[in-house]
């Protein structure tokens, strides 16, 4: 496995209070202003921690993509037990995702984009399987050190998040959860 790639052994970090106080699922999904007509993509879904509370908001379908089919089972399994039935789950990568040409009008993708081979593919993706007008909200690690997350070396500062996006002709926004990580809400101009 490689230095950017998350160990999915260590996915029950991902749930865990400590997380739950710096990252407020609900509060970041809010970000998102989900609709119950939104079709969704969460793009790294991991075990849930953000898709479960997503599909809640949405009576359409969330699509939970993630390249770790490990991930994927476990997130069926959270899934099941909160009693949440509108997720399809996509093992896949970002180039491409194995989704249709403006196929959802929300994107969520967190803690992934550091972790991508080449972040221009992953955006034109992105761009590619939103709907006009759609949104997308990425959160990421700021590049600063921290006690825990991937070495300072591969993050993405929130400037450089926002004029890699607005290169790739987003409207871009960064937004300040905490003093690790940020958000960047984007829409295509």
């Amino acid at each position: 496995m490689s230095e950017k790639r998350f160990n999915p052994e260590k996915a029950d970090m991902l749930i865990g209070l400590e997380r739950k106080k710096l990252l407020p699922p609900d509060k970041i999904v809010g970000l998102l202003n989900i609709e119950p007509d939104d079709t969704i993509a969460d793009l790294g879904a991991g075990n849930g921690y953000f898709a479960i509370p997503m599909a809640k908001q949405s009576k359409d379908t969330l699509y939970a993509v993630d390249i770790e089919p490990k991930m994927l089972e476990m997130l069926r399994e959270n899934a099941r037990k909160e009693q949440v039935k509108n997720i399809t789950y996509v093992e896949s990568d970002f180039d491409p995702i194995q989704l249709e040409d403006h196929s959802v009008s929300k994107v969520m993708i967190s803690f992934v984009m550091h972790e991508v081979p080449d972040i221009n593919k992953t955006l034109s993706e992105i761009r590619r399987i939103l709907k006009p007008g759609g949104t997308m909200l990425i959160i990421e690690w700021e590049a600063v050190e921290t006690g825990s997350g991937p070495p300072v070396h591969i993050r993405i500062s929130s400037d450089e998040m926002v004029k890699i996006l607005e290169k790739k002709g987003f409207g871009a926004e960064a937004i300040s959860l905490n003093p690790e990580n940020y958000g960047v809400k984007a829409v295509i101009v």
